[in-house]
């Protein structure tokens, strides 16, 4: 076999279990999808022994979705977009402005800083959510957006990625930047900024994450129906009386296919924004 064929080889072999290994992750979800399109004595029926119908519906119907968005969950989904949706926008403007500060600003005290917010983020959230619950309360932020987006806002992770991608940006830009007579603010919103979008993407795709996700601090914060998110109106279809599991699946498989569909269509940014992250000063 040539050099040629054993690196063909090489690839297609690759490839092959590149898809075994993605066929084998998304089993739950497929498992899943296709039980929110069983009828509720169904989706356990075919688990044993294992078949095709084990992850294709026998009789698939439509009822589990249609109870679904016709009930509380359709308010949970909208919670949970508007959420997510300010807490990126508004954690971005935050995230940045304190990641540009880190890699481009000199001021005493910086490199301190900068180690803090990088033990700000190996700190588990649910660490410290009572308290901050409690505090909050304090505030009446209880059964509030504003509630349920602030803790997000500040995320470490976020400034660690943007911060490490500025200091990737070269310093002649922006000293020759003021030379022209541009301050600090022209200098972040009109050139590291611009600069930026893989890095903004993958930043904004981790602050939609960590609250799209989110359960426990949602759970103390905002126990009012009115305000639940997802992950709460998933768990609310266990209840004393019994658990609806059809309901339940389709709740999850759309749950799960939001940010999916986002990270596919932010794939190639995000995978740049990783790459380019590594600078050091």
């Amino acid at each position: 076999m040539s050099g040629t064929a054993r690196a063909r080889f090489g690839r297609h072999l690759l490839l092959a279990l590149a898809v075994l290994v993605a066929l084998y992750s998304m089993l739950p979800l497929i498992w899943a999808t296709a039980s929110a399109l069983r009828p509720g004595d169904e989706i356990f029926k075919y688990l044993s022994p294992l078949s095709v119908w084990s992850l294709l519906p026998r009789q698939p119907t439509l009822g589990n979705l249609h109870v679904l968005w016709n009930g509380a969950f359709a308010r949970a989904m909208a919670n949970s977009l508007i959420v997510a949706g300010v807490t990126v926008v508004l954690g971005l403007l935050l995230c940045s402005a304190a990641a540009f500060a880190l890699a481009v600003l000199r001021f005493p005290g910086r490199k301190v800083v900068f180690a803090l917010m990088v033990v700000s983020f190996l700190i588990p959230f649910d660490s410290i959510a009572v308290p901050l619950a409690t505090l909050f309360r304090g505030f009446n932020l209880q059964n509030t957006y504003a509630g349920l987006v602030l803790p997000g806002l500040g995320n470490g992770l976020a400034v660690f990625m943007l911060r490490q991608f500025f200091l990737g940006i070269p310093r002649v830009l922006s000293e020759a930047a003021m030379v022209d007579g541009l301050g600090w603010w022209g200098i972040y919103t009109r050139i590291y900024l611009p600069l930026s979008r893989p890095a903004l993407i993958g930043a904004g795709l981790i602050l939609f994450v960590f609250q799209w996700q989110a359960y426990l601090w949602p759970l103390l914060i905002a126990p009012a129906p009115r305000v639940h998110v997802v992950a709460i109106a998933i768990a609310n279809f266990a209840t004393e009386f019994g658990v609806d599991y059809g309901e339940m699946f389709a709740a999850t498989t759309f749950a799960a296919l939001v940010p999916m569909l986002i990270m596919l269509f932010f794939q190639r940014h995000f995978a740049a924004s990783l790459a380019t992250s590594g600078t050091k000063e």
